[in-house]
């Protein structure tokens, strides 16, 4: 669970989404340019998310889908897994 908690793209994510809050503390209005961070923050968090998923699911055997980029990798993953 450790290497998910800590990959580099949720701790980006994360990291964002600090600095988003800490602009909404400082008392500033809300603009399109906010609301675009903060989208941009949400894409982020699910690409990140969704890596997540992919990994953990080549890990189990399954394939992924041909847009990720583990995809063609599985059985790398399948191989760490089986190898602890």
């Amino acid at each position: 669970m450790r290497k998910y908690l800590f990959g580099t793209g949720i701790i980006g994510a994360v990291m964002g989404g600090m600095t988003l809050l800490r602009g909404l503390r400082d008392g500033e209005r809300f603009t399109w340019r906010a609301g675009l961070g903060w989208l941009s923050w949400a894409i982020t968090l699910a690409l990140a998310v969704g890596s997540i998923i992919d990994v953990r699911r080549a890990g189990t055997g399954h394939l992924a889908p041909a847009d990720s980029p583990v995809a063609g990798h599985e059985k790398k993953y399948l191989k760490r897994r089986l190898e602890r």
